[in-house]
């Protein structure tokens, strides 16, 4: 199956490069339809909204943020060696309300480019 997501420049172009592996999202109605080998396209918000063809190669799902977190490795979710030692779950309030991820837990989706 495929899906479509949308990411910011910065982590689009980390993942383009392979520094970003692991995207995080809500465990929601959308992201409830992705299985392990399905294909993910990717598009950058910003001009020229390039575009990004991933498999789905491990899905991580948790209750919150801060359970994730602890288990998975944060330099693949979008942190480089300058942030990752102030990383905090809190971070991802900036994306997802605490009543959303609260009501439909979290998401660590593993990829790989094709």
């Amino acid at each position: 199956m495929k899906h479509k997501m949308r990411l910011n420049p910065e982590p689009f172009e980390m993942m383009k490069s392979g520094r970003k592996t692991i995207e995080l999202r809500l465990f929601d109605e959308k992201r409830r339809k992705i299985s392990l080998y399905d294909c993910i396209e990717f598009t950058c918000t910003e001009p020229p909204y390039e575009k990004l063809c991933t498999d789905v190669i491990g899905l991580y799902r948790f209750d919150s943020f801060k359970e994730l977190y602890v288990n998975l490795p944060l330099l693949k979710c979008g942190y480089t060696e300058e942030t990752v030692s102030t990383a905090k779950p809190e971070d991802m309030d900036a994306y997802y309300s605490v009543e959303k991820q609260e009501k439909y837990g979290v998401l660590g989706i593993e990829i790989e480019a094709v």
